[in-house]
């Protein structure tokens, strides 16, 4: 059983909430610990096809605890790697997920809690949402989550954001690409649901390809993507449910897959 995070399941979607609402979901070694635990466990599961995660109370999470960040200020470079360590491995983790993961925002997300909205594949936001990198304040830098806001939102909107440290709300957040929906007032959870049951059209094993293909394809030379996609492409037209989506389509009906 979790302390700090409560991890449910209604059938092929797990949902994931931080369950910290009286310090606002701030995350301190023992919630990096438990999600990583909890992100590694679904990994291994064949029977999931979503991850939403989200925040209990108003805020979906205000980054690092002070009191962890106090303990962490008083401990050695050694004790502090680790703990960075084990932060990278959630992110890495979550990132690595075979199944699509959608950020739901339901309040203020800052910090790390910032990096959890920039490492799912898709992230929708209530309208009364604010985002902030706040590390900068503290004499800290958004080191551990760069990686995945960078390739989010982009070197020159990372740059300004990392340095300043300021606040900006939802409708900026999708404007430099950190979000991909915006709700309307009072119609998250709605909104939401309906995005999971549009995922779930989609075929499993298509959406591990493709999550797959937008990670790599950027490392890739000309003479590499040509082989890989070329490849990819042949593989899935071939794969079961290449066929029995090529089937459906042909029969205007609903592919095996599709709840």
């Amino acid at each position: 059983m979790f302390q700090t995070i409560r991890l449910e399941f209604l059938g092929s979607i797990a949902r994931l909430t931080l369950n910290r609402p009286e310090i606002r979901n701030a995350f301190d070694d023992l919630m990096i610990s438990e999600l990583l635990q909890a992100l590694a466990d679904l990994s291994l599961r064949k029977d999931v096809r979503g991850l939403v995660i989200t925040g209990e109370g108003s805020a979906f999470s205000a980054g690092a605890n002070i009191e962890w960040m106090k303990r962490m200020g008083e401990a050695d470079f050694e004790a502090n790697h680790r703990d960075a360590l084990q932060l990278a491995a959630m992110f890495d983790t979550l990132a690595e997920l075979p199944f699509v993961t959608i950020a739901k925002v339901n309040g203020p997300a800052m910090g790390g809690g910032v990096g959890l909205v920039a490492v799912c594949d898709i992230a929708i936001t209530a309208p009364e949402a604010f985002f902030s990198f706040t590390e900068v304040k503290i004499g800290l830098s958004p080191a551990v989550i760069s990686p995945y806001v960078i390739r989010k939102i982009g070197a020159a909107n990372a740059r300004e954001l990392f340095i300043t440290g300021r606040r900006f709300d939802a409708l900026e957040a999708k404007r430099i690409g950190l979000v991909n929906f915006v709700s309307e007032s009072g119609k998250l959870d709605e909104e939401t649901d309906k995005l999971l049951k549009q995922i779930l059209t989609s075929s499993p094993n298509a959406v591990k390809a493709s999550k797959r293909l937008v990670q790599t394809i950027p490392l890739m030379d000309k003479g590499e993507y040509i082989d890989y996609t070329s490849r990819l492409i042949a593989e899935l037209r071939t794969s079961s449910e290449g066929r029995e989506g090529t089937r459906a389509f042909l029969e205007k009906r609903k592919a095996d897959w599709a709840d």
